[in-house]
């Protein structure tokens, strides 16, 4: 008789306990196969991820059910002189997200993130082994810092910190987009997750195609898009064969260049069929390719890539993902340099959700002329401030020779 699962609180949870089944989360989501030690930084990964529970069918055959209790701490000794009294010691923290909030500016976050998946690239192309535990931790703080420094690491997209690391960039702003339209859409924390693990990893079967084809100026013969179009596949290949991750995130890299309309590849899947994940970073993946210097073009201002995403009308996306990642973004993303009707130009530095086309904006180029300092210009929320508004964007190659910050 097959036995019920039962819901096991992570509280309970102890690092280094063994279960004889397999433990879930939230129903299907393996969390820890059977016979596998649950260690403290998957604990911890779950307190961080705001979840209570867990659910399994098996008992524990390793380890204690219940933490060890705390000891108690020695009496002092009887006062002979008026010694002053030991320092408490401070309480260890309970997760990692203060070492995720720490220390180092969002710029540094950012820029450690998208090296250290370019090392990861590096090895995948060359079929180095490398560890599925090495991306997850990527992933979890990736995610950690977009939730604390969102208007940040939006910013990033349609900025220049990296030089290099193409792929890898492309990568990370991918999973930042991604990131964003799931918790928009809200998603359950542990898939919002698997989302940035798979945007993080949805293109890595390019590093398994030739560099003539990937890197090809002009158009590709039809024998050479097939080829292109097989990345799909060896990405699938990589994250669940290699990697062994579960098809949740397998069928994120899968499906991600399917189409609304079914006219996609590699299955012509349509609507609904299409995993939720993978339809995320569809148009993440759009967006960040329209506005990102290619080989082959120049990058668009983001302005533009988000009308391109309006007037897809169902054929390549979920108009529901699109409509999340307009609420998100705005119509003129943070990081757009705009010029108002006044003649001052200024960049986004906030968007309003029920306003998209009243953002919060920092003045980079007075009604003047003058030419201010990054962050000594005038900070105007346009939503309170209606005698202003935005005539057009601008390309940052326009004003070339400014001081745009």
């Amino acid at each position: 008789m097959k036995k019920l699962k039962r819901t096991v609180m992570t509280g309970e949870l102890v690092e280094g306990s063994v279960y004889s089944e397999d433990v879930y989360i939230d129903g299907d989501n393996l969390f820890v196969p059977a016979g596998v030690a649950i260690r403290g930084k998957d604990i911890k990964r779950l307190v961080s991820l705001g979840i209570g529970a867990v659910e399994t069918a098996g008992d524990i055959v390793t380890g204690s059910s219940s933490p060890e209790p705390m000891k108690k701490a020695p009496e002092p000794p009887p006062e002979k002189t008026a010694a002053k009294p030991a320092p408490k010691s401070a309480p260890e923290p309970r997760t990692t997200l203060k070492e995720i909030r720490d220390s180092k500016g969002p710029d540094n976050v950012y820029l450690d993130i998208v090296n250290e998946i370019g090392e990861l690239c590096k090895r995948i192309e060359i079929n180095a082994p490398i560890k599925a535990g090495d991306i997850n931790d990527i992933a979890e703080r990736l995610l950690q810092a977009v939730r604390n420094q969102r208007a940040s690491f939006i910013g990033f997209i349609l900025g220049e910190n990296v030089k290099g690391h193409n792929l890898a960039k492309s990568s990370v702003n991918t999973a930042i987009l991604s990131a964003l339209i799931a918790i928009e859409l809200k998603l359950k924390n542990h898939k919002v997750l698997q989302v940035v693990t798979g945007a993080l990893l949805h293109d890595v079967g390019m590093l398994r195609m030739p560099k003539e084809i990937v890197e090809k100026r002009g158009g590709l013969s039809s024998a050479e898009l097939q080829r292109i179009q097989a990345h799909t596949l060896h990405t699938y290949k990589i994250v669940n064969k290699e990697l062994r991750y579960p098809d949740e995130i397998g069928a994120i890299v899968l499906q991600h260049h399917e189409r609304w309309d079914g006219e996609g590849y590699p299955r012509q899947l349509s609507g609904q069929s299409i995993d939720i994940g993978a339809r995320i970073v569809s148009v993440a993946d759009a967006f960040e390719a329209m506005v990102s210097q290619k080989p082959y073009r120049n990058s668009m201002i983001g302005y533009q890539a988000m009308k391109n995403l309006l007037s897809d009308n169902l054929r390549r996306f979920d108009p529901d993902v699109v409509k999340a990642f307009i609420q998100t973004m705005g119509i003129y993303p943070i990081g757009s340099i705009i010029l108002l009707n006044n003649g001052a130009i200024a960049r986004v530095v906030n968007v309003q959700a029920t306003a998209p086309l009243r953002p919060t904006i920092r003045i980079l180029v007075d009604e003047t002329g003058k030419v201010l300092k990054k962050d000594e210009g005038k900070l105007i929320d346009l939503l309170a401030e209606k005698r202003l508004f935005i005539s057009r964007a601008v390309d940052p190659k326009e004003i070339t020779g400014r001081n745009a910050g």
